[in-house]
């Protein structure tokens, strides 16, 4: 799927203002990772508790901020599976994400993380498996994220992108068995 990259930076234009929370697992990250969550738990107000899922969650619901955005909202209805939690996620300039596991997103595991680029720049350098894999505004990515992935971005931009957590149904597994696979990157592995 491919969606429109000037539409994605018109809603996240209209979210001007809205605070960014910063990450709160700080032993992942050096510099600025930050959230705007669109999409929560049921009844979550904690600014923590609106970023993830409380432990157990079943019900998820969408935030205030959500309602902001048009073509954000119409891309999540296009969804034909359950969605949990959805964010903005930011990376500041200069900022990165070091190496970690998800140990729950994979889709054998019942938990998938799909990320669309809204903006990034040549500097962002995404590593998963220690291979580096190009993501470009408005495309959708399905990463395996249970395996080792970190992120730096060495641009002079922010890197923002739209993050979906949802639950695999026969609909979403179709998608990904014909999704193309990502060859490396001219970078190549380190």
């Amino acid at each position: 799927m491919q969606f429109d990259p000037a539409r994605l930076r018109d809603d996240l234009e209209r979210l001007r203002g809205v605070e960014w929370l910063r990450h709160f697992v700080e032993e992942n990250y050096q510099g600025d990772w930050s959230v705007i969550p669109l999409r929560a738990s049921a009844g979550a107000t904690h600014p923590v508790m609106m970023m993830y899922p409380a432990p157990g969650a079943e019900a998820f619901e969408d935030t205030p901020f959500l309602a902001r955005t048009t073509y954000i909202r119409e891309i999540l209805r296009g969804l034909e599976c359950e969605l949990q939690c959805v964010r903005l996620m930011r990376l500041a300039a200069g900022s990165a994400i070091k190496e970690h596991r998800d140990h729950n997103l994979a889709a054998e595991l019942d938990a998938v993380r799909l990320h669309v680029p809204v903006i990034s720049n040549p500097g962002v350098d995404f590593r998963l498996n220690r291979t580096r894999v190009v993501m470009e505004p408005g495309s959708l990515w399905y990463l395996r994220l249970s395996d080792p992935h970190s992120v730096r971005n060495d641009g002079a931009d922010a890197r923002v992108h739209l993050v979906i957590d949802a639950i695999p149904n026969a609909w979403l597994l179709t998608m990904l068995k014909r999704a193309p696979i990502p060859q490396e990157d001219k970078a190549g592995p380190e």
